[in-house]
């Protein structure tokens, strides 16, 4: 046991510093370019594309944006879909700083990339068919201040070296602590039950396991993409069923729509839309690969 509880230690130790490379990076982007990217997804010609590009960033702030705009009628639920199955938290950074699952990290942003755009479109068009969607989109809105936890929010020393410097700090040190903690828990589990009897459970080599992926996604938590990426990156969790789930996670984006969205119609068909496309996605990479 105290093996386990060392190698989670060290093994969550060694992404440290690259978690604070990335977040300060994150940062710099977020507050040197928040309206300019806010202004993207409200457009109606790019408004797809853009949200696709923009959820890649690993942060949880454009779902929960992106929610608050389509609440305001600022965006189609075919960009909110498009940024929420693109939008992938906390997974890349940590399937980034792991030797052996690094080589799939391109390959995962370009497929949830492609997927949220044909989804997207996919969904504008099948919404408005069935009246699901708002009957107009504004585009002419003033540009909305959105923290992520979906409340309006200023700050005045953000934007200053000092304030990005320590929200970078800030968050890396927030998402080093659910590593440890996930990685710790994920490892005793492993250790107790067994690889060969915890890949049974997660339906390992079986194409029904991005249904069970997805459904953890669906979690709205960052976490839940840590969860993922941390059973991918041990071997427990395939590269279609890794997929699925993290396009069906949202975050706390799929919270915020259910909170200040009134149409509880438009928010359930969302939901549903969302882990029938991921799930899709999943069991497709899971016959090909």
């Amino acid at each position: 046991m105290t093996e386990v509880i060392l190698e989670s230690l060290l093994d969550s130790l060694k992404t440290l510093p690259f978690l604070f490379v990335v977040y300060l990076v994150i940062e710099i982007i977020e507050h040197r370019a928040a309206d300019k990217m806010r202004a993207a997804l409200a457009s109606n010609r790019i408004g797809v594309i853009s949200a696709a590009a923009l959820g890649l960033i690993p942060q949880c702030g454009f779902s929960v944006a992106a929610a608050n705009l389509y609440s305001e009628r600022l965006i189609t639920a075919g960009t909110l879909i498009a940024v929420f199955i693109s939008t992938s938290d906390e997974a890349i950074p940590i399937v980034a700083s792991s030797s052996e699952s690094v080589k799939w990290l391109l390959p995962l942003l370009g497929v949830k990339f492609l997927w949220a755009i044909i989804c997207g479109f996919l969904v504008n068009g099948l919404f408005k068919l069935l009246k699901l969607d708002h009957a107009s989109v504004h585009i002419n809105h003033p540009p909305v201040h959105i923290h992520e936890s979906g409340e309006h929010h200023h700050c005045a020393d953000c934007d200053s070296e000092g304030g990005i410097f320590k929200n970078a700090l800030k968050r890396t040190l927030s998402i080093f602590v659910f590593i440890i903690v996930t990685s710790l828990l994920l490892n005793i589990v492993i250790y107790f039950i067994g690889e060969e009897n915890l890949g049974n459970i997660l339906l390992a080599n079986s194409v029904a396991q991005p249904f069970v992926a997805a459904l953890i996604g669906l979690i709205p938590n960052c976490a839940a993409s840590v969860v993922l990426s941390q059973l991918f990156v041990s071997g427990s969790l395939s590269f279609g069923a890794l997929t699925a789930g993290l396009s069906a996670g949202a975050g706390v984006g799929m919270l915020v729509l259910f909170r200040v969205n009134r149409s509880m119609k438009q928010n359930f068909s969302i939901l549903g839309t969302l882990y029938i496309m991921s799930v899709l996605i999943g069991v497709i990479l899971q016959i090909v690969l």
